[in-house]
């Protein structure tokens, strides 16, 4: 089972120092809003490949007004075998990651630590802009398979390259040829890594026994068909060139397609659903994704779920909490008050959180019988 036996927050966001130790169990945190419950969930998911849930730099994580830099250490706990992990960032500069005393890479971190989260920001992933639903879907793709990040890293930096040519209304192919070809061969990478994830996220959803509905999820182009072929897609881009000069951008590739969510059961678009909807389709997904996880590498992901229980009535409430306890995950939940988490009994360990003057406080529990 992969899990965090400990965790230390060192000047890290409202917490300047504090020492959690924890067994297999779910983590239910809760105290008032603004205590620095979200702020723990944020350190685990940088246990994990990218940014973190709230894609902040490490500057922005360092606790003020020291602005000492911040540092993280767990002991990360995979098939019963120890990574004593440290994430560090010195006075704003990037972080750094250490397994077992050795700087590694946020691909080898990716290898040994999968996180995925589900936060209130979500909630309205089916009524906003396509660019959220491809960061949701990118996140969710990067979970299983941890070189997509160097794939979009690449395509972006390509596609950087050829917007700047296109704004300068450079016309001479000669300019375009390797750019292009760059960026067809990774934006395919990056289109059949995010079909490969919803395939697998359709698939886990339709043999599970579960309370939430089924979200049919689709991906669809802006504009005509994505090419699933490298000579395709380079052939796209070179044929667009005066449309996206005119443009000032690349119109064509990966980063135009948008996910096209239904809730399978009443055949309605997932964006014209109750909010209570959406906010099930939503979890429906994430249970999913950690289902597919625990299929493909042996074992459940850590799970983020904040403020989780907005939107859900007790029964999904309750069902929320037994597929988590049945799925075996460490899940890192979040709540204002004690009550939320009481059909969880000691099933789960408990953590408070209190504020006093921007400085939060930790007390832990064994239970959630409080």
């Amino acid at each position: 089972m992969l899990h965090l036996s400990t965790l230390l927050l060192s000047h890290f966001r409202s917490h300047k120092l504090a020492r959690l130790t924890f067994d297999q169990r779910p983590v239910a945190i809760y105290g008032n809003n603004g205590s620095g419950k979200t702020n723990i969930l944020e350190a685990v998911s940088l246990f994990s490949p990218g940014r973190g849930m709230r894609r902040s730099s490490a500057l922005d994580m360092t606790r003020r007004p020291e602005s000492l830099g911040w540092q993280l250490q767990s002991d990360l706990v995979r098939d019963k075998h120890v990574h004593q992990t440290k994430i560090t960032s010195d006075e704003g500069a990037a972080r750094r990651v250490l397994i077992d005393d050795k700087p590694v890479s946020q691909l080898a971190l990716g290898e040994i630590s999968r996180v995925i989260w589900l936060v209130p920001a979500m909630d309205r992933l089916w009524i906003e802009g396509a660019e959220g639903r491809r960061r949701f879907l990118d996140r969710i793709t990067l979970s299983f398979f941890p070189s997509h990040a160097e794939a979009s890293l690449n395509y972006e930096k390509a596609m950087r390259e050829r917007n700047k040519l296109l704004k300068e209304q450079i016309r001479d192919a000669h300019w375009y040829r390797a750019i292009e070809l760059q960026m067809a061969q990774t934006g395919i990478e990056i289109h059949t890594a995010r079909m490969r994830a919803l395939d697998l996220i359709q698939n886990a959803q339709g043999t599970a026994a579960t309370e939430f509905p089924v979200a049919q999820l689709t991906l669809e182009q802006s504009e005509g068909d994505m090419p699933t072929l490298v000579d395709d897609l380079k052939s796209a881009l070179e044929e667009s060139r005066l449309r996206d000069m005119a443009a000032g951008r690349t119109l064509v590739g990966p980063h135009r397609t948008d996910m096209i969510g239904v809730f399978q059961r009443k055949g309605v678009l997932a964006k014209d659903c109750s909010t209570g909807e959406q906010k099930a389709l939503l979890i429906s997904m994430i249970l999913a994704n950690a289902r597919a996880l625990k299929e493909q590498i042996g074992t459940a992901p850590l799970v983020l779920l904040d403020e989780v229980s907005a939107h859900l009535d007790n029964q999904r409430r309750a069902a929320l909490y037994q597929e988590v306890c049945d799925l075996g995950a460490q899940a890192w939940m979040t709540g204002t008050e004690i009550d939320v988490f009481q059909e969880l009994g000691d099933r789960a360990q408990a953590i408070q959180v209190t504020d006093a003057n921007g400085l939060s406080t930790c007390t832990q529990h064994d239970t959630c019988l409080i």
